[in-house]
């Protein structure tokens, strides 16, 4: 970093009073600085100022690339910032950064919050449903939200989605002379000025932390891997933090869901059924997970082709000998693959593969009580037979 031509500038609600003298050397060499409406009223640049396309581009930014030029950005640029977005377009040397306190630095400290206990979300280009499968009794988040209007529809969410009782504070313009922290019970006020967050205090129960959610969380019409095998089968897929599963026959999705909360990295489903699968997206969507999970309506084999290297795969529908014979060619060597059958042919076929590819067979036989006459009795579910392997 001997000569960056970009200077990315963290910029708080007390302007440039705070800024380092490296800062204020960058401004004034600049032949462009960049930042929103915002960030740009604080400094007096004239005719160098060039606010941030909508929506955000870097593209302008890299067309100075070789001449002084500076970003601004709000606190830390590399938390929920433009920082991190520009990166992928520069290598090391081309930038440096000095960041101010974030938002959620120095809301932790107005609040007495423990940051490393605190969830740091940023809402404010993301979907709310990103809280869903983090929030429960007693967890602290703190959220950067768009503007005043996004914390009533934030406040709503939350009662709409399981946590009327959350303790909410409405933190504004933190850091600055037009500073505000309120606590607020029911609608939010009107007057919320932005930059704002909201710091939520769970009061009541999250989602179940073990895998085999129950069904009801699920919008499906019957074709869904019911709570004990879907427990079972993601027990069997062993998700692990980095890891790309391939959902083959992905029906509501549950599968690919609880493999997203269970650790597992990214989704790569295939579902052929339109209506099944614009259903599995809004399953995804509810649980703030569209961001790592994609849907493919394709069958496969053919729908498989051109996709990331997965490191497990689930078929959960549509296994065939030819499907199975093209996986064991496109996946790579240490790849695990679960499959569950319920038909006779579908077991047959199982019971083939296994005895030349090896694994592990586990029979599944679950009863339920039910209704018999005045009485009740058990009423056995169809069998399922689950192979698991290792490419």
């Amino acid at each position: 970093m001997a000569d960056p031509w970009l200077t990315i500038i963290g910029l708080g609600e007390d302007g440039l009073a705070a800024l380092m003298p490296a800062s204020h050397r960058a401004i004034t060499k600049s032949v462009a600085v960049f930042g929103g409406p915002r960030h740009l009223a604080y400094v007096d640049v004239g005719r160098k100022a060039h606010p941030w396309p909508v929506p955000f581009d870097p593209t302008s930014v890299l067309a100075f690339r070789g001449q002084p030029t500076v970003v601004l950005a709000s606190g830390d640029p590399f938390w929920f910032g433009a920082g991190g977005s520009l990166m992928a377009h520069l290598s090391p040397g081309e930038w440096v950064s000095h960041p101010a306190p974030s938002t959620f630095q120095l809301a932790a400290n107005r609040l007495g919050w423990r940051l490393e206990e605190t969830l740091c979300l940023g809402l404010h280009a993301a979907p709310f449903a990103r809280l869903r499968p983090v929030l429960g009794r007693g967890v602290r988040a703190i959220c950067t939200v768009r503007d005043g209007a996004a914390v009533g529809d934030l406040a709503s969410w939350l009662t709409a989605n399981g946590h009327p009782n959350a303790r909410l504070t409405i933190l504004e313009r933190l850091g600055g002379p037009h500073e505000r922290i309120r606590q607020v019970t029911g609608h939010p006020p009107p007057d919320i000025a932005a930059p704002v967050a909201l710091a939520i205090e769970g009061r009541d129960p999250g989602l179940p932390q073990a895998s085999g959610l129950p069904d009801d969380l699920f919008q499906h019409d019957g074709q869904l891997t019911k709570r004990p095998v879907r427990a079972l089968t993601l027990s069997a897929l062993a998700p692990r933090p980095g890891e790309t599963l391939w959902d083959i026959g992905a029906g509501s999705g549950s599968i690919g869901i609880e493999w997203l909360l269970a650790g597992g990295a990214r989704v790569e489903a295939l579902e052929a059924d339109p209506t099944r699968a614009a259903r599995a997206r809004g399953n995804v969507e509810s649980f703030g997970l569209a961001h790592r999970h994609r849907l493919h309506e394709a069958r496969a084999p053919e729908g498989l082709e051109g996709l990331p290297a997965p490191d497990a795969v689930f078929i959960g529908g549509g296994a065939s000998h030819d499907l199975l014979s093209r996986l064991w060619d496109l996946i790579p060597p240490g790849t695990r693959l679960v499959m569950n059958a319920v038909t006779l042919e579908t077991e047959a076929l199982v019971l083939d593969w296994s005895s030349r590819h090896g694994g592990s067979l586990l029979k599944i036989e679950l009863s339920e009580p039910a209704a018999l006459g005045a009485k009740r009795g058990w009423k056995s579910a169809l069998p399922i037979l689950q192979w698991s392997t290792t490419r």
